[in-house]
């Protein structure tokens, strides 16, 4: 396996990490942050109540966001009503 690696110089694994960087980055114009809608452990990340993806403890956490389809999250319904755009109160 290190004479895979032997070959790769510093900038190009440097590079294949950005480029897996990139494709985790949240938010592209067709997305849109959809807070209170995720599952538990199924977030994308939060707006403060834990450190990020999968970290939430609660089904329908109004600090925590999942990406959806830009213009669908408010149209979006949970046991606690719908989505929202900005962060939000929710039972827990």
């Amino acid at each position: 396996m290190s004479v895979l690696f032997k070959g790769l110089s510093g900038a190009a694994i440097a590079g294949a990490f950005a480029a897996g960087a990139l494709l985790a980055t949240p938010a592209s114009a067709a997305e849109e942050k959809c807070y209170g809608v995720a599952l538990k452990g199924q977030n994308d990340c939060a707006a403060g109540s834990h450190s990020c993806a999968g970290h939430s403890t609660v089904d329908y956490d109004g600090q925590s966001f999942k990406l959806v389809p830009a213009g669908t999250c408010t149209t979006m319904q949970t046991p606690h009503g719908p989505g929202s755009l900005e962060p939000i109160q929710r039972p827990s």
